[in-house]
């Protein structure tokens, strides 16, 4: 299909709609510290980043108080729980925690609540989201003195829905105008990012369709679950994909023949943004006005836009280096090195000799260094001498183990029953698609 140039409100588009993502995934806004000390009456005071639900009935306490909040910047859990225990029983319960799940961990924008008895105001129990998936419930022992702590899956309501577009700017306008969230156009990134491009091979008239779990918790909708099936069609090859555990039960994606989707290395470390600069033995240096070999790719992208290593490796080195500003560099098999510049900071951890894996993020876009804008400075070493990354082999992954074809091939039938409609997608059940 021949490349139709995309007009500058489109190119708006993608700015805009990397930002929504970039703030989807880095900066979810702290909320206003919680303050909940005790007030004269006895009773406990609620702060305006903490909401009191409806009470809560026992058998032992006919009206418990439901106070909900959201941890803020800089928040600890003794911090959050000052107003509702003694110092004495606030060490009781983080020592009650550590055994399961550490509450030094919490993190800022994770909600918790609090149930507290009506005639006291002592907690009764304590439970905070870990992640998607767990949460820590925390609950009073009999005596009242202690405190007994488990780590619990959160419980979801799946239903399976199908998402047909057309793309014509980007995939994230796509996305969203097909009425669904930012967050199902990164995880088909993710998905295809090994065949597909999403920053130089998007064309006008692209198109994908998708089988995708939608999470919903008390009738509200929570983001996406797997993806089962999707398709992916760019300049007119289509890319299949069906969701089946690795030989590792890691979730990974296969086309129908059993091949991996993933490659030794990313097409790309970023998901969404354009390229600025190609490699090049000659080119214009944007500062110096002068010829030079550039053997790289520039991305242009928002400040503060993860940047992700292409391929699974060691840090050989993460630091400033003079025009390259903040710079990591990624050691692979092969004598094989990717070089990320120009970077405003590093990820948490992220530090030589640190082994990071595929996708992983590593840093953040910036403009450090010699760069007349923020953008990521993209190479690829081999042997000493840099390789063009648009030109480079890229082996696929293991395939699906011979031993487990028939029920691969099993699993495909199966979904293909959902996508041409012989099965309705209303009798779809979590447990239909097990992860084995």
């Amino acid at each position: 299909m021949p490349y139709t140039r995309i007009p500058k409100r489109g190119w708006l588009a993608v700015g805009l709609l990397t930002a929504v993502a970039v703030s989807v995934m880095l900066l979810r806004s702290p909320s206003t510290p919680p303050e909940l000390p005790q007030a004269d009456n006895g009773t406990v005071s609620i702060s305006s980043n903490a909401t009191e639900a409806a009470p809560e009935a026992t058998a032992e306490q006919p009206e418990n108080r439901v106070v909900r909040g959201v941890v803020s910047q800089g928040d600890t859990a003794g911090k959050i729980l000052q107003g509702w225990v003694t110092s004495n029983r606030t060490q009781a319960l983080l020592d009650a925690c550590r055994k399961v799940y550490s509450l030094a961990m919490i993190r800022t924008g994770q909600p918790y609540t609090v149930v507290a008895n009506a005639t006291n105001g002592s907690i009764e129990r304590f439970e905070y989201e870990i992640d998607d998936d767990r949460k820590l419930v925390v609950n009073a022992d009999e005596a009242g003195e202690g405190f007994i702590a488990r780590v619990e899956p959160i419980h979801y309501e799946y239903e399976l829905t199908r998402v047909d577009a057309v793309i014509d700017s980007n995939l994230f306008q796509a996305v969203a105008d097909a009425g669904e969230s930012p967050g199902l156009a990164i995880t088909l990134a993710d998905i295809f990012g090994w065949e597909v491009d999403f920053i130089r091979d998007i064309r006008e008239g692209d198109s994908f369709s998708v089988l995708v779990e939608k999470r919903y918790r008390d009738g509200d909708f929570k983001g996406y679950g797997r993806v089962i099936a999707a398709t992916f069609t760019n300049q007119g090859e289509t890319y299949e994909a069906f969701y089946f555990t690795d030989d590792f039960g890691g979730p990974a994606y296969y086309n129908k023949d059993g091949q991996s989707l993933r490659k030794s290395f990313l097409k790309a470390p970023l998901s969404f943004t354009r390229v600025t600069s190609g490699f090049s033995k000659n080119r214009l240096h944007p500062i110096f006005m002068e010829r030079r070999p550039h053997p790289g790719i520039d991305y242009a992208a928002p400040t503060g836009t993860p940047v992700k290593s292409v391929a699974n490796g060691e840090v050989k080195q993460a630091g400033w280096v003079n025009g390259y500003g903040n710079q990591v560099i990624v050691r692979h098999g092969g004598r094989m090195e990717t070089l990320y510049s120009h970077l405003s900071g590093f990820a948490k951890g992220v530090r030589k000799g640190t082994k990071v894996r595929q996708g992983q993020v590593i840093g953040y876009v910036g403009a450090t260094g010699w760069a007349t804008g923020p953008h990521l400075d993209f190479r690829i070493r081999q042997g000493g001498d840099f390789v063009n990354p648009a030109k480079m082999m890229n082996p696929r992954s293991e395939p699906v183990a011979k031993k487990r074809m028939k029920a691969f091939g099993d699993r495909v039938a199966f979904i293909r029953t959902f996508i041409d409609g012989t099965r309705n997608i209303a009798e779809y059940r979590r447990d239909m698609i097990p992860d084995v």
